[in-house]
């Protein structure tokens, strides 16, 4: 499945972005969709995920609270929207897709997009 990042931008400490991920396959439904962030000089990282039928979700400690993960498989799109943004939040946002449950480690999703960048200035 080809994955499409879009959404990233510049936003001031305490303020909201909303991502959206657009993928090709019209098998979208089956696909267990996450959001992974990579910061300058760190490792990517897990920030949200969201099964096939939106019941099931997960976040990372860093972002409970404040991050929410939706999807529409009519339209082929996963979202993630961004609350409350601190500067730590910074970096490339990805957006990923596996068959399967989901899983919180970046080895495990075999689509990706090319990354969508959020810079929060303090």
């Amino acid at each position: 499945v080809q994955l499409q990042a879009s959404g990233g931008g510049l936003v001031q400490a305490g303020g909201s972005l909303r991502l959206s991920c657009a993928a090709s396959a019209r098998t979208f439904f089956n696909y267990t969709m996450g959001w992974f962030r990579q910061a300058p000089g760190r490792e990517r990282e897990f920030v949200a995920a969201i099964g096939r039928s939106a019941d099931m979700k997960s976040y990372a400690d860093s972002v409970k609270g404040r991050f929410t993960i939706s999807r529409d498989n009519a339209k082929n799109t996963v979202y993630l929207q961004m609350n409350s943004l601190k500067p730590e939040d910074t970096a490339v946002y990805y957006c990923a897709a596996r068959i399967g449950s989901i899983q919180l480690g970046s080895r495990y999703y075999n689509s990706w997009g090319q990354g969508t960048l959020v810079t929060v200035s303090s």
